[in-house]
């Protein structure tokens, strides 16, 4: 607001208004917010535009409405005595004398458009244009400019030289279903919208810019969620001769700028910790920092017991802090959700000042049941679950059940940012016997496991990493491939054969014959950081206009069928509907 400059129709914003322009006369301009009668010839608008509220005080007969779009212009008086409104930054003040134009007519809005009143979402989306009107989505989307322009300044003050890459591109090899364009000009032949401009960041760095990065808007064609929609933005980079510590230099610089715009807050240096500690200490490579809750494993205190239940390679423990309280139902809707995830079951111990409280209890050793009892420090009145199975599949159950009995919102302080490193290279194998890349295929082995991709490639770390706030991936990136050695062995293991790889990535391949520098680099969703600082659990509401969980845009009507003249033209014909 300081940096307003005045236009031909108004010489002020509303909420710049203060006690020091008392006795001005000014013109503004803006949206009748609220409208109160005093008497036959005599009424008080609150004229609201970006910046806040104002009141006007409007003699003689007046046909407003609320959402009707006013200029008025009036003298700057400071406000009779009792009737400050203190919530208001203007609330000293208001406009007196007033002279008023109606520059738009406006009908009854379908939705009250204050903040006091909850509107059923699917109405918000269907007049998004009046929703954000609303402060909060004002507040929510300033807030996200703000962001993107921090996140563009940090990269150009790190050299990084920003890059716009096509949207119309070929299949890219990163495992999302992708938004296929039919191309007109060449009959039966399609493009496809980026899933990410991975191979275009690449072919610039063979192209020596060094150090890429861009505010990218990416499209694939998933199902949505709280934190997901179809078109999504992030901020993408690469660079080359670095390692993955530089990379992770560089985001965490933008980040943390990023954060200190948003919220004020310096979140200092962040945690760092590897792909099987997080799945060992939280049961997820998404770890929520914000609270305990660590999970414990007792495999060598219960390696030689007699209970059946607890004979697994991995019995793995978590404490629940005052958790004794809780009913019988709920502990059975735990062991209920245990099995759901693939748990066999789920043991549950109430700490009492007596000992252990459990169906489980009569069958432990005076030995075993010490150790549960101290799990992470248990107390009297806590609880503490227990599951026994394989490692991974006993770490993800508790990390579930962890986040389901402790987790926060995503979007309430405090803000915990962790590195997670070193993820597996390969995720498991596919139904034909080949191994499937847990990022993409030129990600490169971690240093030390090259000479097991071809003997125990399961066991084989990749260089990549992710970066988590409060239990949500940010976004995710690696040191890429740039020996051709290398890359074949991970397309043979991947069962790629030459010719497929020549068809579908021969460009990218063929440009790395012309010197490839070593290079690596991250993108990270620009809506989901947006939405923690904005203090919200659902990108949707610091996206302008999205899309609703089925993927429809209610204020459009898309998707929408299209004429038989553009089907002809494609040389497409419509599915049947079913």
């Amino acid at each position: 607001m300081d940096n307003f400059e005045a236009t031909s129709l108004r010489d002020a914003l509303v909420g710049s208004v203060t006690e020091e322009w008392v006795g001005r006369r000014i013109t503004v301009c803006g949206w009748v917010a609220r409208r109160r009668e005093h008497g036959e010839h005599l009424a008080f608008l609150d004229l609201r535009d970006r910046s806040g509220l104002l009141q006007c005080v409007v003699e003689g007969s007046l046909d407003v409405r609320p959402e009707y779009v006013v200029r008025v212009t009036g003298t700057v008086t400071r406000r009779p005595e009792g009737t400050r409104n203190d919530r208001l930054a203007t609330g000293a003040v208001e406009l007196t004398e007033c002279d008023l134009e109606v520059l738009s007519a406006a009908e009854p809005v379908p939705f009250p458009l204050d903040e006091r009143v909850e509107v059923d979402e699917s109405t918000r989306l269907r007049y998004r244009y009046l929703d954000i009107r609303r402060e909060a989505m004002q507040r929510s989307l300033r807030l996200r400019a703000r962001v993107v322009a921090t996140l563009r300044s940090s990269m150009t003050a790190q050299e990084f030289v920003e890059v716009e890459t096509p949207l119309l591109w070929a299949p890219t090899p990163e495992g999302a279903r992708e938004f296929v364009v039919p191309s007109r000009l060449h009959s039966g032949e399609f493009y496809v919208l980026p899933q990410s401009p991975q191979i275009a960041k690449q072919l610039l760095m063979v192209g020596g810019f060094d150090r890429y990065f861009q505010v990218a808007r990416c499209l694939r064609d998933e199902d949505l969620r709280a934190d997901r929609q179809f078109e999504f933005t992030q901020l993408d980079l690469e660079a080359s001769f670095v390692t993955q510590e530089d990379i992770m230099a560089f985001v965490s610089r933008a980040v943390a700028a990023a954060a200190i715009e948003a919220t004020g807050e310096d979140p200092g240096e962040f945690a760092t910790m590897t792909w099987s500690e997080a799945l060992d200490r939280f049961g997820t490579d998404k770890p929520d920092l914000r609270f305990g809750m660590e999970l414990q494993n007792l495999s060598d205190a219960f390696a030689s017991t007699a209970v059946k239940a607890f004979q697994a390679p991995c019995v793995k423990a978590m404490r629940v802090p005052g958790g004794a309280q809780l009913s019988r139902a709920r502990l059975d809707a735990l062991t209920e959700q245990a099995r759901q995830l693939g748990a066999k079951g789920l043991a549950w111990f109430r700490v009492t000042a007596e000992g252990l409280d459990s169906p489980l209890a009569r069958f432990i050793t005076p030995e075993e049941s010490a150790v549960l009892a101290g799990v992470d420090g248990a107390e009297t009145g806590d609880l503490v679950l227990v599951v026994a199975d394989e490692f991974a599949l006993a770490s993800r159950v508790l990390g579930a059940l962890r986040l389901t009995l402790g987790a926060p919102p995503v979007s309430e302080g405090p803000y915990r940012y962790v590195w997670v490193t070193e993820f597996p290279m390969f995720e498991g194998v596919d139904d034909e016997g080949h191994l499937v890349a847990a990022h993409h295929p030129f990600t490169m082995p971690h240093p030390e496991d090259l000479d097991r991709i071809e003997t125990d490639p399961l066991s084989v770390r990749s260089a990549a990493y992710d970066l988590v706030l409060n239990g949500w991936e940010l976004g995710s990136g690696s040191v890429r491939i740039h020996r051709s050695d290398i890359q074949s062995r991970i397309f043979s293991a991947l069962g790629i054969s030459d010719e497929e790889a020549e068809s579908r990535f021969g460009f990218l391949l063929g440009a790395f014959k012309y010197g490839a520098p070593p290079h690596a680099g991250f993108a990270f969703g620009i809506d989901r950081l947006v939405a923690i600082f904005a203090g919200v659990d659902n990108i949707r509401e610091v996206i302008a206009f999205p899309k609703t969980q089925s993927g429809a845009d209610l204020m459009t009507g898309a998707p929408k069928s299209i004429t038989e003249r553009q089907l002809r033209e494609l040389r497409l014909r419509p599915a049947p509907k079913g």
